[in-house]
């Protein structure tokens, strides 16, 4: 049965420990709706209905990623939010990298 990402917690990872194996990223991105792994990296794009919601919720976000200290990279045009995650430690993709995105998610779901 699949763990419920949403609900894990990001950990530290040191530097030099390995990134995900392909098939763990795969099993992994079946527990996510959207996301896509390309180049070592989770992606996805997210759209609202104007600049005012693009920005409320990329502040959820950033509340989450600060909680979890797990930050991702993103960029927003106008209403357009779009993320980049990866871990840079492990120069890759880590379960941390799933567990955020599930949790970025949960928030834009309204």
């Amino acid at each position: 049965m699949p763990s419920n990402l949403a609900d894990r917690h990001c950990v530290n990872l040191k530097k030099g420990e390995p990134k995900l194996e392909p098939g763990r990223v795969q099993a992994l991105l079946g527990e996510l709706e959207g996301w896509r792994a390309a180049d070592d990296r989770l992606r996805k794009q997210f759209k609202f209905p104007d600049f005012v919601q693009a920005m409320a919720f990329l502040n959820r976000v950033a509340e989450i990623a600060e909680a979890e200290q797990h930050h991702p990279d993103f960029a927003v045009h106008y209403n357009e939010v779009d993320f980049t995650i990866w871990t840079h430690t492990v120069g890759g993709l880590s379960e941390n990298d799933f567990i955020l995105a599930a949790k970025i998610d949960r928030v834009a779901k309204p």
